[in-house]
């Protein structure tokens, strides 16, 4: 008696969770096609797994960055090129900085409200900002320490270098800042 007792406890509880687990699956049309799309997947990295690196060229190309910007005092060159093709340049401090750069976060999530919300945050200036300034970028003059801004765009493109260029479309570059190659030595 005990033993038929236990089956059918062991059966109703087996039940109990089979229509438990199939009340909890996703029939839909999207449901089969998201499950579908599971199982092709993990069929394609069954037979085709991901390949293992013994060297990473990314990562080097990031450490020769850092290598190269790391440094205070370093100097860029900045060509522009305009819709015409022709070139002018900047020499500058350090990297040029997109206006859309930040120190301090630019949004946080207010959660007071119903629900979370994403509150922008003012810029260093005190001022909002539409993000429409990721275009413009700024730094400062090699040897005078003058501001530049200068943007980029539909007309207008630059190419940033840690050295002066040699080549003829740079090396008739007209001089756009205080400071010219010929004064700096990098």
């Amino acid at each position: 008696m005990k033993t038929i007792t236990r089956a059918v406890v062991a059966s109703m509880v087996a039940l109990t969770l089979g229509v438990g687990l199939t009340a909890c699956e996703d029939d839909s049309s999207r449901g089969k096609e998201t499950k579908a799309k599971e199982r092709n997947y993990d069929q394609l990295v069954a037979n085709q797994p991901a390949g293992k690196m013994e060297y990473s060229p990314t990562r080097e190309a990031i450490n020769q960055w850092v290598k190269t910007w790391g440094k205070r005092g370093k100097l860029s060159y900045v060509y522009i090129q305009n819709a015409n093709g022709e070139y002018g340049y900047f020499i500058m401090k350090g990297l040029p900085v997109a206006r859309c750069e930040m120190l301090t976060p630019t949004e946080k999530v207010d959660s007071s409200a119903e629900g979370k919300v994403v509150v922008s945050l003012p810029g260093m200036d005190g001022v909002y900002s539409a993000g429409s300034m990721c275009n413009a970028y700024y730094g400062f003059d090699a040897t005078t320490g003058a501001y530049i801004e200068f943007t980029v765009g539909t007309n207008q493109s630059f190419f940033l270098f840690d050295k002066p260029m040699t080549m003829p479309e740079y090396a008739s570059a007209k001089q756009l800042g205080p400071t010219s190659v010929k004064e700096v030595k990098n």
